[in-house]
This record gives structure tokens, C-alpha cells and sequence, in this order.
């Protein structure tokens, strides 16, 4: 017995080591993190050279969903609260009834090439209408790509938030078709009770969890070590109360994060070190085991119909989804594409897949091996163009700062500062002689080994090592003083503009001086008020409107959202371009619809070309 655990230490570890050696490969050829750890799984599996044979569906749906209530409530403690004012209405749209939408919409090609019956249709449709937490936050936090603010969030809370509904659904079906057609009708009357308790339990109890385990992480004096140890141990006790009580244990667990995260609590720096290691090794466990469980030999009856399907996910149910749920909330026509193209498919529908297998439906293998083909389409499409999308789409903003070196340090006790370490950048401002602000005056600097105050340093200078206590609220302004400039592009800087302008003035006296047509009672309105009112508020870095013939931009924003700066370019940019005749919001549709109302009749082709004679006839000589 003792071998026989030694052995599956052994292999664990190793395809863990091999998983993480591998993604430098990864990063090399760019191609999606997850789908290298799911092809690790598939080459470690039954059909593949490692040859271990796993078919324990129930165990992997166990470790399955425990890595990703781990990945989950991480992903809630990095959301901040600004994200849900930039874009939580939208987001919560597409996590609710854009999954409605998606499983609908991908219900239609499901029986069409797999001949399946509604039910299992819609079935197939509620366990790949989510989008996966653990890809769309790897491609967008991990993989260095600046987009638009609302934009992220946007994409961010939704692959957060919506896995309940398709758990929900998914769940609701596989019962409705145990049940049979006699007891169908008993089952869909609860469909109505059991949502709002899953949902309204899961809200209820993530949200007084998160601030209970915030107040008990201040109120308790454990080793520093502990903390980490003992969030973690109450967010999984979250998950499994809340699903034990009837609500969905994973909105459960996201809320609490979400509200834990935007709360300071003793230990918190400690613990996002620990937790961003724990979240990688939950992600890369949940990938290996689902490709373990795959049987890639069972995937040839079902892979070029899996294959449209997945096609018919990416090119049409997720986009008509995506521009239905988005159409009221002004989002540009580039940026309701972008949201709709990263809608990667990932380990939550493989986990989902697992359901109707253990419910012992006569479909489930061949709804399992369906869904996995359709997640590998997913991620070899959308997770390998991702930046090239966003590129092409002009959504990819500027970074706002340079490479930067710092180390933060929670100090013990109740003191509301923090010690940041930071290493002064060769180029920053304060290696330019910037001085450092008042409130922030540094009480270390080591230079070539050697400890001294700041009296005896004339100016700091490229590779020190400055030591600042400060409150967590002014981080971010020092990050900018020690940080190596922006490496932008002509093409960077073009992007927001070539003059900047103040965002207190009047729009009036800009539609003026560019010959813009504003209306008599809007000219009085400032820039910044003009743009919350013809942009949704509130605004984000990146944002742009067109002011025929200039275009206004926001090239920065204070934590409500108000522009405090703005820039102006003489020619619309590319970034402004629809690059689809699609994908219209509301007030593109209604503008449209006015001035199509509004034009004039044409005339008849033959007064056309009569007017047209007249006027170019000579005029007859005297």
C-alpha cells in the first residue's frame, strides 16, 4: 500500500513539474497556458504515452470543484469594487441572461448535428454557456494585455459570476431528463422557487461571510504564517454551508472573496502571496485531472459535429448572446465584438459535462467527449488570437506606467501603513530629480550595500533601494514616481491624441474653435460632464468620442470615474472604427432609425437625370 501511494505522489508531482516546466513553451510560441496544462492531462491519460488509466468521474468532479472554488474566491479578492461601478450592471447581464441566451442559441446546431432531443440539446447548450473563470483571468491578468477599463471589467465579472446560472441550468436539466416525461412537469414547477434560493442564498451568505471574515482576521492575533491558512479554510466553509443550506456554493464564494478583498483585513499582503501560488496550483490540478479523464479514442464519433458546434458557439450564439445583453448599455461596436470573442470555453464545461455522466443519462459519454472537443476549439481560436483581436479592434490601451520593482510589508499590529520597498528605476522621475512628496519622506535608502538616511543622500539615484512607510491609498502615486518611463510607440501615442485639453472647459468652445456641431443647449456643458452624458458613466481610461471632425479622449480618470485629463486628436483614429456593420447599441439604432425617418424621398431616377442636364447645360450666348 505504501508503493501504491508512492507512486501516485510521484506521478501528481511530476505532471505538476511538467505542466509548470512547460509553460515556458507556452509563453514562447504564445500559445493558451490552460490548454497546455489540458494537453499535459490528455498525453499523461489512457489514449496518451503515459497510459494511466482514470475514469473516476465523481473524484474528478470532487477535485474539480474545489480547485475552482479556490479559483473563484481569488478571483473575487483581486476584483475591485471600481470595476462593478465601471461595468456591473452589464457583466451581470451576461452572467444571468447571457447564459439563457448562449444555451439557447447553441441548443439549435446541437440537434442539428448531433441529432440530439431538445432537452439534451439545451443541456449540451447550459453546460458550455459560461464562460471559463480560470482563462479569460489568466489571458487578461496574467498575459499583459491593456484594454479599455470597462471593457475588462465587464469580461472580468462575468467569467466570475456566471458560473451558478450554468450550474444551475445544468443541473435543472439533467433532473428534468432522469425524471422522465411524467414527473417533467413536477420538476419545472420548482425550477422558479429553486433559483431565487440558490441565487438569493449565495448573495446573501458570500456577502455577510466576506465582511464576518474580514472583522475575525482583525479581531484575531495568529502567526503570521496562520492567516493565509485560516482565509482560505473559511472560504471553503463558505462554499460547502452555502451548498449544504440549497444556494449555489460558488456565487457564495465568489461574493465573499469579492467583499473579503475590498476590505483590509490583518495579513492581507501574506495571503495574496500564498493565494496566487495556491490559485496556480488549483488551475493546473483541475486542467490534468480533466484531461486524465478524457478518452481521446471516443472523441472520432463526435468530432467534426462537436467541431461546428463549437464553430457555431464562437461565430454566432455567443456574439447574437453577447449584443442582446449589451445592446442598452452603450458599449462601442468594437467593443461588444471583443467581449463576445473572449468568451473561451474552459475546465468549468468539462466539469459540467461530468454531471449527466454520473446521473447515468444514456447520452452523458457522448455529451462529455462533445464538450471537450468543443472547449479545445474554443481555446485553439479565441485563446491564441486574443491580443491580436484587441489589436485589430484598437481596444489595447497604453500602459500607464513602466516596468516596476517593489516589495510590500504588512506591519504587525492594528497600523493602518504599509513599508513598500522599491528600486529606483534607471529613467524614473525620481531618478531624475523628482522630488518625493512630503507625506512619503523615506526612512531607508540603501546604496551599494550601505544603509543611510536620506539626509545623507543628495538625490536618489538608479538602483536604490528606498524604503517608505505610507498608507495603502498613496501607493499608486509612488508607484509612478518610481517606476522606468512607458516604453510607447508612435502608435501609443497617437492614441490619445495630439493636444490635451482641459477637461473643465467648455465643449462649446471646442465645437467652435473645430467646427463641431453641438447643440445650442449642450455648449454651456463641460467636457468632462459632455462625455459622462454622451459615454456611460462612469468613464474609463480609453475612452473615445467622435466629435466630427475631432475626437475626444480619456487619457486618465480619478477613482469616480471623472476624467481628469483628456486628449484630442485633429482625425479620428482606427481605434474609432466599427471594423463590423454590426453589433449597434441602442442609441446607434435609434440615431440610424431618426435619420432615415428624417431624409428626404428620393426622386425619381428620370428627374434626377433631367435636373442633372439642366445643369450642366451651357448657358446660351447673347
Amino acid at each position: 500500500m505504501t508503493e501504491a501511494i508512492s507512486i501516485a505522489i510521484l506521478i501528481g508531482a511530476g505532471l505538476i513539474v511538467i505542466s509548470v516546466f512547460t509553460s515556458v513553451l507556452s509563453f514562447r510560441i504564445g500559445a493558451p497556458l490552460l490548454l497546455v496544462f489540458l494537453a499535459v492531462g490528455l498525453a499523461a491519460g489512457e489514449d496518451g504515452p503515459g497510459g494511466i488509466q482514470f475514469d473516476d468521474f465523481r473524484a474528478a468532479y470532487f477535485i474539480g470543484s474545489l480547485a475552482l472554488a479556490v479559483i473563484l474566491f481569488d478571483s473575487g479578492v483581486g476584483t475591485r469594487l471600481k470595476l462593478f461601478r465601471v461595468a456591473g450592471p452589464p457583466a451581470i447581464a451576461l452572467a444571468t441572461l447571457g447564459v439563457l441566451l448562449t444555451a439557447g442559441l447553441v441548443a439549435i446546431p446541437a440537434r442539428l448535428f448531433l441529432g440530439l432531443g431538445w432537452l439534451e440539446a439545451l443541456l449540451l447548450g447550459a453546460i458550455v454557456g459560461s464562460t471559463d473563470a480560470a482563462a479569460v483571468f489568466f489571458l487578461l491578468r496574467v498575459g499583459g494585455i491593456h484594454i479599455r477599463e470597462r471593457v475588462r471589467g465587464a469580461l472580468e465579472i462575468e467569467s466570475g459570476s456566471n458560473d451558478p446560472m450554468a450550474i444551475f441550468l445544468t443541473v435543472t436539466l439533467v433532473e428534468l431528463l432522469r425524471a422522465g416525461a411524467g414527473d417533467a412537469a413536477a420538476v419545472s414547477v420548482n425550477l422558479v422557487a429553486s433559483f431565487v434560493l440558490q441565487m438569493g442564498l449565495g448573495l446573501a451568505l458570500g456577502a455577510a461571510s466576506g465582511y464576518a471574515m474580514a472583522r475575525a482576521m482583525n479581531a484575531i492575533r495568529l502567526e503570521p504564517g496562520l492567516y493565509p491558512v485560516v482565509v482560505l479554510g473559511l472560504a471553503l466553509c463558505v462554499f460547502a454551508i452555502t451548498s449544504l443550506l440549497g444556494g449555489s456554493g460558488f456565487l457564495a464564494v465568489y461574493i465573499a472573496g469579492l467583499v473579503m478583498g475590498n476590505t483590509p483585513f490583518r495579513g492581507q499582503i501574506a495571503y495574496r502571496r500564498f493565494q496566487e501560488g495556491l490559485t496556480w496550483l488549483a488551475q493546473i490540478t483541475m486542467f490534468l485531472v480533466l484531461g486524465l479523464l478524457a478518452t481521446p479514442s471516443e472523441f472520432a464519433a463526435v468530432a467534426w459535429q462537436a467541431g461546428a458546434i463549437g464553430l457555431a458557439l464562437i461565430v454566432f450564439a455567443r456574439p447574437l448572446a453577447v449584443w442582446l445583453c449589451l445592446m442598452p448599455f452603450g458599449f462601442r461596436q468594437n467593443e461588444t465584438m471583443f467581449i463576445a470573442w473572449v468568451g473561451l470555453r474552459g475546465a468549468v464545461s468539462i466539469l459540467l459535462a461530468i454531471l449527466p455522466v454520473a446521473a447515468g443519462l444514456d447520452v452523458g459519454r457522448g455529451l462529455f467527449s462533445a464538450v471537450f472537443i468543443i472547449v479545445l476549439t474554443s481555446l485553439l481560436i479565441q485563446g491564441w488570437t486574443i491580443r491580436p483581436m484587441a489589436q485589430w479592434l484598437g481596444l489595447v490601451v497604453p500602459p500607464q506606467i513602466g516596468p516596476l520593482e517593489k516589495v510590500e510589508l504588512e506591519l504587525p499590529g492594528d497600523a493602518h501603513h504599509e513599508l513598500i520597498a522599491y528600486r529606483v528605476a534607471p529613467g524614473s522621475p525620481v531618478a531624475q530629480g523628482e522630488r518625493i512628496p512630503r507625506w512619503a519622506r523615506p526612512s531607508l535608502v540603501v546604496r551599494d550595500g550601505r544603509s543611510m538616511r536620506l539626509h545623507e543622500v543628495n538625490r536618489l539615484e538608479a538602483r536604490d533601494q528606498v524604503y517608505i512607510f505610507t498608507v495603502p491609498r498613496h501607493v499608486p502615486l509612488l508607484d509612478r514616481l518610481f517606476a522606468s518611463p512607458a516604453e510607447l510607440t508612435e502608435r501609443d501615442l497617437d492614441y490619445f491624441g495630439e493636444f490635451t485639453i482641459d477637461p473643465a472647459r467648455r465643449i462649446g468652445d471646442v465645437a467652435k474653435t473645430y467646427g463641431a456641431q453641438i447643440p445650442a443647449d449642450e455648449e454651456a456643458l463641460t467636457i468632462s460632464d459632455y462625455l459622462a452624458r454622451e459615454l456611460t458613466s462612469p468613464l474609463g481610461r480609453g475612452d473615445r468620442l467622435l466629435l466630427a471632425p475631432v475626437e475626444l479622449i480619456v487619457r486618465d480618470v480619478d477613482e469616480k470615474g471623472r476624467p481628469m485629463s483628456v486628449g484630442l486628436a485633429l482625425e479620428p483614429s482606427e481605434a474609432s472604427a466599427p471594423k463590423l456593420p454590426m453589433f449597434q447599441n441602442f442609441r446607434q439604432i435609434a440615431a440610424a432609425l431618426k435619420e432615415r425617418v428624417q431624409k428626404p424621398a428620393a426622386a425619381p431616377p428620370g428627374e434626377i437625370a433631367a435636373a442633372e442636364n439642366v445643369a450642366e447645360k451651357p448657358e446660351a450666348s447673347p
